[in-house]
């Protein structure tokens, strides 16, 4: 079915983990109260936390040992006002920090979104549509994980780890060799869980990406795997690439448990170093069982917050192969972009330039798609381009267009280097419809107005009008105000271009780009069409690419593309005289025909 969607995803270009976490809380500067609130009450919760063990120290040496009842209930009430305190505190800032995170992902999936708009075709056209929504939801959701685990667990288990070690340091430098002993399964632990852990995570994130992309390019073209009976064939295939996510997810499991029986090894090592230096090197005395029963809670405290570090590791290391994700894409500098000292380009007449231009596409740059192209259309010209597939002629519309950077020479409309005026400036006087116009889901009249969402119901009819769209939308049950799902679902492909070509021309351009947009309609629409939209062409600068060469036999000029160039150039009568590319192109499109 869909081989792109199988294959590996794009390589991660490797980053640092510390990286993506420092730009993740840089993020946060952007709630400097908030996150001082929370800063607050996380030390209060932890300051409450680790007074405790003290108390109960306090209340077995002086009040349960000298049997004081009234002491005993003093301080349970003072321990229960504490945790009381502690109880509300950790509420408020558990709260506090969901809203930051919340926003803040907001804030992320919006700007990558935002981002990938401008990163332009160059990029789509190496990645699946899964793939990319696989970066903008689960990835970003991803993010969120990260950013609140952070705050979450890592700041008050990391701060109450430092207070319990600096008070068993401070009460028994001896007895703190108890917690000492364990740190070095726990640092060998971690670090195998660093090496091997997160290459494992970061598989399984692009075995998901690879069914986000499998699932979405089914649900695309369903209608092409029923009408080749593949549903069998697509279900193999879907299997295939579940069972690699869940022997990716195993995999990546079976690597991140083994981190937790080495937290519980080091605790009843831990546990047992105690005892002993309790018993046989201090000699522990009836009147010191508040302090050792205070140590081993301290003992206890110390490994709760490691087997809580260590839960947030494991969450860390899965959730990083996605924020790296994430990144990857927002650190991607788009190839066609605005130069620092682009200027605007005025209100155009439509005369557009090809001076000496070579191209190669970005993923094989030294292989010349076009080279040494030159040729100058005035306004108000129509010039078609033909010739064999993959000869070269969308990319001259897409040069026009600027959706690619030219490799030498220069592009030029009206005498500006399309490179150095701002994208925005020159596509608004562009109209460019491709044979697969994209229609979203809303009204036809919607649709239609998208580029141009202050023009007139008038302005707007007009349009349907020249392009005969008006009679079949005026036949519909709510007629410009009918609801149509994604691309066009309900409308026919010739009425799905239609629409789509009075979208275009609504927004008036001054230069027109038609590739293989009549490539779907039937040949009376397409009558109505050409006769629809003749006068039109006569007030703009017109560029058509059409495989049905009876459909530009009244272009001034007709350019005949192919080898990297333009092999031949005129109109269709001194072309047919000539009997050279063109006629053959032309006599054997009529002969197929016939």
């Amino acid at each position: 079915m869909a081989i792109n969607s199988t294959r590996e995803d794009e390589e991660l270009e490797e980053s640092l983990k510390l990286d993506v976490l420092k730009r993740l809380l840089l993020n946060l500067l952007e709630y400097k109260k908030e996150v001082a609130i929370v800063i607050l009450l996380i030390l209060l919760t932890v300051g409450i936390s680790t007074a405790a063990p003290l108390v109960i120290e306090k209340i077995i040496n002086d009040e349960i040992y000298d049997g004081n009842v009234k002491g005993l209930i003093i301080w349970a009430c003072i321990m229960l006002a504490f945790f009381t305190v502690h109880f509300v505190a950790t509420r408020v800032w558990r709260r506090i920090m969901a809203e930051i995170s919340n926003d803040m992902i907001l804030s992320i999936r919006r700007k990558l979104y935002v981002h990938i708009q401008e990163l332009g075709v160059d990029f789509f056209d190496q990645r699946p549509a899964g793939k990319i929504l696989a970066r903008v939801t689960g990835d970003v959701n991803a993010l969120k994980d990260v950013l609140s685990s952070t705050v979450t667990t890592l700041a008050p288990e990391a701060i109450s780890l430092i207070v319990i070690i600096t008070i068993m340091t401070v009460k028994s430098p001896l007895l703190s060799i108890s917690a000492a002993v364990a740190i070095p399964i726990i640092m060998l632990g971690l670090y195998f869980c660093e090496i091997i852990a997160h290459k494992k995570w970061q598989s399984l994130k692009k075995k998901d990406s690879n069914m986000t992309a499998f699932i979405h390019e089914g649900i695309e073209g369903v209608a092409v795997i029923q009408s080749f009976n593949a549903e069998e064939e697509a279900n193999k295939e879907f299997d295939g690439i579940v069972n690699e996510v869940i022997k990716a997810f195993k995999a990546a499991v079976r690597v991140t448990d083994i981190y937790s029986p080495t937290i519980e090894i080091a605790s009843g090592l831990g546990t047992a170093t105690l005892y002993y230096l309790a018993v046989a090197k201090l000699g522990v005395q009836a009147e010191s069982i508040g302090t050792l029963s205070a140590f081993a809670l301290y003992l206890s405290m110390f490994f709760s917050p490691i087997r809580n570090l260590a839960n947030y590791y494991n969450k860390l290391i899965t959730n990083l192969a996605s924020a790296e994700r994430v990144y990857e894409i927002m650190d991607m500098i788009p190839l066609v972009k605005d130069g620092e000292e682009v200027t605007d380009i005025p209100k155009i007449k439509g005369e557009v330039e090809f001076a000496h231009v070579d191209f190669a596409y970005p993923d094989e740059p030294d292989v010349d798609i076009l080279h040494d192209v030159s040729f100058k259309v005035k306004s108000g010209e129509t010039i078609a381009l033909v010739g064999p597939t993959g000869a070269g002629k969308t990319t001259i519309v897409s040069l026009i267009s600027r959706f690619y950077n030219v490799k030498n020479g220069a592009v030029l409309v009206d005498g500006y280097d399309i490179s150095k005026v701002s994208i925005q400036s020159l596509r608004s006087q562009l109209g460019i419809m491709m044979q697969d116009n994209y229609l979203f889901s809303g009204t036809i009249r919607d649709n239609i107005k998208y580029g141009r969402p202050g023009a007139t119901d008038k302005e707007m009819l007009e349009a349907s009008k020249a392009v005969h769209a008006h009679d079949f939308i005026s036949k519909l049950e709510n007629g410009y105000d009918t609801v149509i799902t994604e691309r066009g679902g309900g409308l026919s492909n010739g009425q799905r271009q239609l629409v789509a070509f009075a979208r275009t021309l609504l927004t008036d351009p001054k230069i027109l780009i038609l590739d293989e947009a009549t490539s779907s309609i039937d040949t009376r629409t397409e009558i109505l069409v050409q006769q629809g939209i003749g006068e039109l062409l006569k007030t703009r600068t017109s560029f058509i690419v059409a495989h049905r060469l009876s459909t530009i036999r009244n272009a001034d000029r007709i350019f005949v593309i192919d080898d990297g160039g333009i092999l031949e150039e005129g109109d269709h009568e001194s072309l047919m005289a000539k009997k050279g590319a063109y006629y053959d192109l032309y006599s054997a499109q009529y002969v197929s025909a016939s």
